[in-house]
């Protein structure tokens, strides 16, 4: 696969508004699977739709030999604080420190439509908060202080540049 396939910042995709998914058909789960795909082929512990130019609310986390499927996710709880370094595809090569909660409890649908709770913690919690965000519109350089940002930004123009 060509880097072509991940929109990478600053593609307007990735922040524009992302529709929930209405219909669960053999089309949905072959998207689903083509996620899950592009996500291990380029070493993503998740990927939102947007982040390959499909702005609908549906996103995969892969952790610990499981897969997470996320349709329409909603964080309905989150709780706690832990603070570590996180990456993301749209942004290949940076790498920051964030804030995220230590556990989340998140309501969305799986593949056939059923209503489905996750409650997660540690680095699965991050990963889903990471992924919802980006259904969201909310990306990597948003979760920092506006000072490490106009770095963040210098350092991945360089990064693009290289």
């Amino acid at each position: 696969m060509s880097q072509e396939v991940i929109r990478v910042y600053p593609d307007p995709v990735l922040r524009e508004p992302n529709e929930d998914v209405a219909l669960f058909d053999d089309q949905l789960r072959s998207f689903v699977e083509e996620m899950k795909a592009i996500m291990y082929a380029y070493d993503g512990l998740g990927l939102a739709a947007p982040q390959i130019g499909v702005n609908r609310k549906v996103a995969v986390v892969g952790y610990e030999g499981r897969e997470y499927v996320l349709i329409n996710p909603v964080i309905v709880e989150a709780k706690g604080n832990q603070i570590g370094e996180e990456g993301c595809l749209s942004f290949p090569g940076l790498f920051e420190r964030v804030s995220r909660p230590e556990s989340v409890t998140v309501e969305f649908l799986d593949e056939q439509g059923q209503p489905q709770t996750l409650l997660a913690t540690g680095l699965l919690a991050r990963a889903v908060a990471h992924e919802v965000d980006h259904l969201n519109g909310v990306l990597l350089i948003d979760k920092i202080s506006p000072l490490r940002r106009t770095f963040a930004k210098k350092k991945f123009r360089r990064l693009q540049e290289a």
